[in-house]
């Protein structure tokens, strides 16, 4: 009978956990950008208002990361990464420019629509 508890509780744990990781509202992204080659390619993308972009970093152990310009300075910010992803939704219309820190001519754009 304690087993039986145990496996059950163990069962449940995992599918609380499972449930959080969807909970959050985590969409799939719209758009994937590779950081590879010292580039964001695509280096110009179009979504819709409220859609995600995931940048996905693998450039061979260089660090690279996204920084926001104009009135995404200081929101649209991962940290320096030589691998996996950053993702960030766009809540609003217009058209947002980015680039990497250590590598300042690595530029980006994003256009977002209504």
């Amino acid at each position: 009978m304690r087993k039986s508890a145990v496996l059950l509780a163990g069962l449940l744990t995992a599918v609380n956990l499972s449930a959080c990781g969807t909970a959050g509202g985590s969409a799939e992204p719209a758009v994937v950008v590779e950081v590879k080659n010292m580039a964001y390619n695509p280096e110009s993308v179009t979504i819709e208002k409220g859609q995600t972009v995931e940048w996905r970093f693998d450039d061979g152990g260089l660090p690279h990361d996204v920084v926001g310009e104009g009135p995404l300075e200081g929101r649209l910010k991962s940290e320096l990464l030589t691998e996996g992803t950053y993702s960030y939704s766009f809540d609003d219309a217009g058209t947002f420019t980015y680039h990497c820190t250590p590598h300042p001519m690595m530029v980006g754009t994003v256009i977002v629509r209504e």
